[in-house]
């Protein structure tokens, strides 16, 4: 999550500072550790921030699925489950251009069970208040 006190991403680019503070925090234990970084790395199966493996993630089809979050494992289920995908926003909070970087593995329709057997796999392991 962002840190408390630090600016909005957008406000501190415009200042012209490319650093974020970020802040790692554990809601079961209380754990939490700040860092400042100058980039993130979107788009495999570590935390963009503090590089470090995420929770949800399980073999799948010969690849790796994997999610940041509960809102991301919506989508791609979202995304997976439905019969006719077009163009256009699947959820209100995510652009269309984020499922069209989905790899194909994991679009293809021979795929569609077994990539939604393996969510439903990385649901129950979700803490109960985060389940849906």
């Amino acid at each position: 999550m962002p840190h408390p006190a630090a600016p909005e991403d957008g406000e501190a680019a415009s200042a012209g500072s490319m650093n974020f503070r970020r802040r790692l925090h554990c809601k079961e234990c209380g754990f939490f550790k700040d860092e400042t970084v100058s980039s993130a790395i979107v788009g495999g199966p570590v935390d963009p921030f503090f590089r470090r493996p995420v929770w949800l993630q399980a073999s799948c089809c010969g690849h790796v699925l994997w999610a940041y979050n509960v809102r991301h494992l919506d989508l791609l289920e979202a995304y997976v489950a439905a019969k006719l995908r077009e163009r256009g926003d699947l959820v209100a909070w995510a652009p269309s251009s984020l499922v069209e970087r989905l790899p194909t593995w994991l679009k293809t329709a021979k795929n569609r069970a077994e990539v939604l057997r393996t969510i439903r796999r990385l649901r129950s392991t979700l803490p109960a208040e985060e389940s849906p």
